[in-house]
């Protein structure tokens, strides 16, 4: 496997995480806009990131191997605790 191979499979290993995401965070600012004012979308969209890429490397490092369904429930559930910390504790 080559320098290029080993990039593109890394991107494809984050990008489940980074689409849900941009996603939810984009959902979030829909349907709470007024709650979420002070509250950037990219900011949203960091945290969740952050959150799911977390919990596709632990599924990946416990269950051994990628794409299992446990390990995308995980990254869902990560996301959604990440922007509910990010959404509700907005720096005053």
């Amino acid at each position: 496997m080559g320098p290029l191979d080993a990039l593109i499979h890394l991107v494809n290993f984050f990008l489940p995480a980074l689409g849900v995401a941009a996603l939810a965070a984009a959902l979030a600012k829909l349907l709470w806009w007024r709650e979420l004012r002070g509250c950037g979308w990219l900011r949203l969209a960091r945290w969740g990131a952050a959150g799911g890429s977390l919990a596709l490397v632990a599924g990946l490092l416990v269950l051994g191997r990628d794409g299992k369904m446990l390990t995308y429930a995980a990254m869902v559930s990560t996301t959604a605790l990440a922007l509910l910390w990010a959404g509700w504790r907005v720096p005053r």
